[in-house]
């Protein structure tokens, strides 16, 4: 099936400085590190804001799923305007609302105004996260952005290491408003590069990009594309069972297993270490066997760390090992299916590749919502709901790669 691009993209006035591949890596690690840090900085952080502001679990838990509800609605309309527009004024746009929301919540005093602050935190992460993958789309070839993306997200998995325990420190050593106060300073970090070295990666505009016929047109069109309802399918299971062990991870291991914030930060970086080491596995796969194949390989992680959850689920044995292991197991498929996953949702529509990346992360982060929504009435004060969401999450994950990834996938550029 070839992809149907709507409009004729207008060429950018005047000369565009050269984005060179450091630079690149480095633009993509500030602009997509701020998801894993928006996220991962909370983990260890979301009991300690129960306990200060003396509310239970389920409204804390609310402030993870407003942050990735907001996420995927704000990325229906960052896509088409990075289109419009370009990625540089709207990353300016978005990190500076960015930095607002990370200072509201850090003073913020009730779970309701967190909840807002956290909202409109993800609504404006989502022209970080929109941004650099369309900026991957701008620039490289399907094959060549696979390989960029794997290295990227190896160093945002390095990045996701150090935030929980740095999480578990400055809750320890400051309360929960410390890790928020991590989130502004990778805020400002981001914007400060965007400001002073990061050029337009686009090189044309579609000035039809926000008017309302062409976008539903555009829609359907993607939405009509088996390649990308494959690769889409395929991020959000992969990433559906991210979001339980980014939801839970942190309460089970405090107040189910009796870890400090600090032990609990220190161990929650066993699955970043696990998807670092998956990264590196589909920079390797990539390069022999395409992007599709990569992931068809990964899927027996998937496929096995489906076993192990719902054996744990089964027998909810408290055990810090048999509460990581499975998840140790589900990052380094998670570390595959990522990176091919975000590639392969942008590749054939390289005139839409703002929207394209907008309609995977909003399709992922509903989903993730309603994941959140479930996990919240779910806990309790067992391993059984975080095992039980992760095996659902691994095994529908094999079995997209196996089946709808295997014969659709492979990209084409339109």
């Amino acid at each position: 099936m070839t992809p149907l691009e709507i409009g004729r993209p207008a060429p950018l006035a005047g000369p565009r400085r050269s984005l060179g591949p450091v630079s690149a890596i480095v633009a993509l690690l500030l602009l997509l590190g701020l998801q894993p840090i928006t996220t991962d900085l909370m983990l260890a952080a979301l009991p300690a804001l129960a306990g200060d502001l003396g509310v239970s679990l389920a409204p804390v838990q609310m402030t993870m799923s407003a942050l990735i509800l907001a996420f995927g609605l704000a990325q229906l309309l960052v896509g088409p305007l990075s289109d419009r527009f370009g990625r540089r004024p709207v990353l300016l746009v978005g990190l500076t609302l960015y930095l607002l929301a990370s200072l509201g919540a850090m003073l913020a005093s009730q779970i309701t105004q967190v909840v807002v602050w956290r909202g409109l935190q993800g609504a404006a992460m989502a022209a970080a996260v929109v941004c650099g993958r369309a900026m991957v789309r701008d620039l490289y070839t399907p094959q060549q952005g696979g390989q960029v993306m794997a290295r990227a997200l190896g160093g945002l998995g390095l990045i996701s290491i150090v935030c929980p325990p740095l999480s578990g420190a400055l809750v320890a050593l400051a309360g929960w408003r410390a890790a928020v106060a991590a989130m502004l300073a990778a805020g400002m970090l981001a914007l400060a590069f965007v400001w002073w070295r990061l050029p337009e990666t686009a090189s044309r505009l579609r000035h039809d990009a926000l008017r309302l016929a062409p976008l539903l047109r555009q829609t359907r069109a993607i939405l009509g594309n088996r390649s990308f309802l494959a690769w889409a399918a395929l991020v959000t299971c992969t990433y559906g069972g991210l979001f339980v062990f980014l939801s839970g991870s942190g309460i089970v291991l405090i107040r189910v297993l009796g870890f400090s914030p600090t032990q609990a930060g220190g161990v929650i970086s066993l699955c970043s270490a696990s998807y670092v080491a998956g990264t590196l596995l589909a920079r390797r796969w990539i390069a022999r066997h395409g992007l599709a194949h990569a992931v068809v390989r990964a899927a027996g992680f998937s496929a096995l760390a489906c076993v192990l959850q719902l054996a744990q689920a089964w027998l909810d044995w408290r055990s810090v090992w048999a509460v990581m292991l499975p998840v140790v197991v589900y990052s380094v498929g998670h570390g595959v299916h990522q990176p091919c996953g975000q590639t392969g949702a942008v590749a054939a529509f390289p005139a839409a590749a703002g929207q394209a990346s907008a309609l995977a992360g909003f399709i992922t982060a509903v989903v993730a919502f309603f994941i959140g929504l479930w996990f919240g009435q779910a806990l309790d004060g067992s391993t059984r709901p975080l095992a039980l969401g992760m095996g659902v999450a691994a095994g529908l994950t094999a079995l997209v790669a196996w089946t709808a990834v295997r014969r659709f996938a492979e990209p084409r550029a339109g």
